[in-house]
C-alpha cells in the first residue's frame, strides 16, 4: 500500500506539512516522487513514522528522534518494546493521578477524609516515575540503588509546602539561568546565583551534598544529550553553560582543568 503525503497525514493524524517538514530535515525521506511530482510513502515510511511519533508522544526532540531512527544500529523492534514499557508507565502514572483526583471529589463531598499530605502524593510519585523512566538507568549506576531509593523516599515525605518551594526553586532555577547565560559569564554573579540555587534544588533529593556530587551532575547535563536537550531547549549551549558556572561555585574548575 502507498500513500501521498495527504493520505499519511489524515491516517496518522497530523498535517501535512509536518510530513514535509520531516521530509525536509531528514527525518522521514518518501519512497519516492511520482511523474507529478508527489511523495509517495510504502509501507517501511508508515513504520518510521509510526516510530517517529511514538516518540514524540514520550517528549524525545525531533533532533534525537532523528540520531535514533537513522542510526545503522537501529532496533525498530527493541524500540516498540522499549515503547511499551514507557506507555505502561506512563499509563500507571495517568491511573494513580485519576485515583487522586476521585479521592479528592470525594473529600471535597464529605465522603471521606483527605490530608494534606494525600493530595500531593500523586504529583510526587509522578514525578518520581517519570524520572524513573527516563534517567533511572543511568543516575542509578552513577549514584547506586541506596541513594537513589533514599532520594525518592525524601521527596515522598515532603510537606505540601517544601514541595511548593522545590517546584519554585526549579523555576527560579531556569529562569536565573537564562538570564545568566545571555550574559556569558559563568563566573559572574547570576550564573553563580543560578548556581547556588540549583545546589538548593538538589539539595532537597540529596541527604548529604557535596561540591564533588554537585558538579558530576552538572558534567551529567553536558553528557547525557536528554538532559543537555531539556536545559538547551531555549538556547544551545545552556547546560554547558550550568556545568562551568557549577564549577566555579563548587570550587571544581581548577580540578577540572589539572
Amino acid at each position: 500500500m502507498e500513500y501521498t503525503v495527504q493520505k499519511l497525514a489524515g491516517m496518522a493524524g497530523i498535517s501535512s506539512r509536518t510530513l514535509r517538514y520531516y521530509d525536509e530535515i531528514g527525518l522521514l525521506k518518501p519512497a519516492r516522487i511520482n511523474s507529478s511530482g508527489y511523495r509517495i510513502y510504502g509501507r517501511q515510511e508508515v513504520d518510521r513514522l509510526q516510530q517517529i511519533l511514538f516518540y514524540r508522544e514520550l517528549g524525545v526532540s525531533l533532533e534525537t528522534i532523528r540520531d535514533i531512527v537513522t542510526g545503522p544500529s537501529f532496533d525498530a523492534v527493541g524500540a516498540l518494546r522499549e515503547h511499551r514499557e514507557k506507555l505502561l508507565t506512563k499509563r500507571e502514572q495517568l491511573d494513580l493521578l485519576i485515583a487522586n483526583v476521585e479521592k479528592t471529589i470525594a473529600a471535597a463531598e464529605g465522603r471521606i477524609n483527605m490530608s494534606d499530605k494525600e493530595k500531593f502524593e500523586g504529583f510526587k510519585q509522578k514525578l518520581i516515575d517519570e524520572n524513573e523512566a527516563k534517567y533511572g538507568k543511568e543516575i542509578r549506576e552513577k549514584y547506586g540503588d541506596e541513594q537513589v531509593d533514599r532520594s525518592n523516599r525524601k521527596l515522598m515525605g515532603m510537606t505540601e509546602e517544601q514541595y511548593a518551594r522545590l517546584e519554585k526553586l526549579g523555576e527560579d532555577v531556569l529562569n536565573t539561568l537564562e538570564e545568566a547565560f545571555a550574559t556569558g559569564d559563568p563566573a559572574g554573579e547570576l550564573a553563580q546565583k543560578a548556581a547556588g540555587l540549583h545546589r538548593q534544588w538538589l539539595c532537597f533529593f540529596w541527604e548529604n551534598y557535596s561540591s564533588e556530587a554537585h558538579a558530576g551532575v552538572a558534567q551529567m547535563y553536558v553528557d547525557d544529550e536528554r538532559f543537555t536537550a531539556y536545559y538547551d531547549r531555549k538556547q544551545p549551549g545552556t547546560a554547558a553553560f550550568l556545568r562551568d558556572a557549577v564549577l566555579i561555585y563548587t570550587g571544581m574548575a581548577d580540578n577540572d582543568n589539572a
